[in-house]
């Protein structure tokens, strides 16, 4: 029965850490439950709580369905959080699609699509194209990291709008960026 008590122990640890962040590995939960991949993955299915990919796209499918500049589908990376006008948050897992083969880094071209489409995306507008962009690379990105930018309107007079990317893998910055966002309603355009 000891068993059991540590079983009931654990999911309620593996519970309370998928509350505060959903997008945690299965190995990230592993490490620190201090159990096997396997265990967790058996503990998610007694639970009833999907894997981390499912999670992603449940979250993803709530907010994407506000965007007024692009669809989600024109959205580099799995829309987290918006709140038009103001931020939104994105989440981008890096594959082998997205690296070069000798190396295993991502290409920086996508890194700069996550945050420029995620600085569109903020606007609340029917209409928004980047005007300038001005990014740094802090560090390279590797095949299987998770990047999380956020953009945050930082300012604007009429129709152009400052926005600030800042994109993190565990949150250390990997990418910053200003972008000049443009924005006109699609009635003003017809």
């Amino acid at each position: 029965m000891a068993g059991t008590g540590q079983k009931l122990r654990r999911q309620e640890q593996l519970q309370a850490l998928l509350q505060e962040n959903p997008f945690v590995t299965d190995e990230e939960l592993a490490d620190s439950l201090g159990v096997s991949i396997q265990t967790i993955r058996l503990d998610r299915l007694n639970l009833g709580i999907p894997e981390l990919r499912e999670r992603v796209r449940q979250v993803a499918e709530g907010v994407t369905a506000q965007l007024k500049s692009l669809s989600g589908a024109e959205l580099v990376g799995e829309l987290l959080d918006v709140e038009l006008g103001h931020q939104a948050i994105s989440l981008l897992a890096i594959t082998s699609e997205m690296v070069f083969a000798k190396t295993k880094l991502a290409r920086g071209h996508h890194l700069f699509a996550q945050a420029n489409s995620l600085a569109v995306a903020v606007i609340d507008a029917n209409v928004a194209l980047t005007g300038t962009a001005q990014v740094k690379f802090r560090r390279p990105v590797k095949l299987g990291e998770r990047v999380v930018a956020k953009a945050v309107v930082v300012g604007g007079k009429g129709t152009r709008f400052n926005v600030s990317v800042s994109s993190s893998v565990n949150g250390e910055e990997v990418m910053c960026g200003e972008f000049v966002i443009f924005a006109k309603g699609l009635e003003e355009d017809m």
